[in-house]
């Protein structure tokens, strides 16, 4: 997609934890900053970010080492008039008194971009290693003229749960025998 000379291109990564993919560096290369919604897991990653653009970042609820203990549990930025604010877990923001026209949260590991009570809503989804069968992500926030838009940019594609006929999840998992076919005639 290409962007304006007016226009201001915003990185969202988070649930990193402690994983830098070389795919989610080249997706936010270029940006004019980054921003990280928490779970980073360490401090390299925030190291190998700061190399392509500036880095606002939250303490996710795993980021419990020494070094994350300077990490705010909310960040408010204003970027090309856009006010942005940054939580890890979205539940633990009042909307009404976010004071934002867009607010960024991870932890659910899904992507979102959705408008509600006025605001634009932003999961960049988990960038670090996969859980369950959720895409890994990481999104753009593309500020022009003071209105923002959101992309979620996939890594790696989603995979499909695995839906074998004739057997259990618990079979699926080796905890269970499959089941006993009658024999064919």
């Amino acid at each position: 997609m290409r962007r304006s000379a007016a226009s201001v291109r915003v990185g969202l990564i988070s649930d990193t934890h402690g994983l830098m993919r070389p795919e989610a560096l080249a997706a936010l290369a270029g940006c004019d900053a980054i921003v990280h919604a928490g779970d980073i897991g360490t401090p390299e990653v925030l190291e190998a970010l700061g190399g392509l653009a500036p880095v606002t970042a939250v303490r996710g609820n795993n980021d419990t080492g020494a070094w994350a203990r300077g990490l705010p549990e909310v960040a408010r930025l204003e970027i090309a008039g856009v006010r942005i604010a940054v939580i890890h877990i979205l539940q633990q923001l009042d909307l009404a008194q976010a004071d934002a026209d867009v607010v960024v949260s991870g932890h659910s590991h899904k992507p979102l971009v959705i408008e509600r009570e006025g605001l634009l809503l932003v999961n960049p989804g988990s960038a670090g290693p996969r859980r369950f069968t959720l895409p890994v992500t990481v999104a753009h926030l593309d500020l022009t003229a003071g209105m923002p838009a959101a992309t979620i940019v996939a890594l790696v594609p989603a995979t499909p749960p695995s839906r074998t006929p004739g057997r259990t999840r618990a079979a699926r998992r080796g905890s269970a025998p499959p089941p006993s076919r009658p024999p064919r005639r």
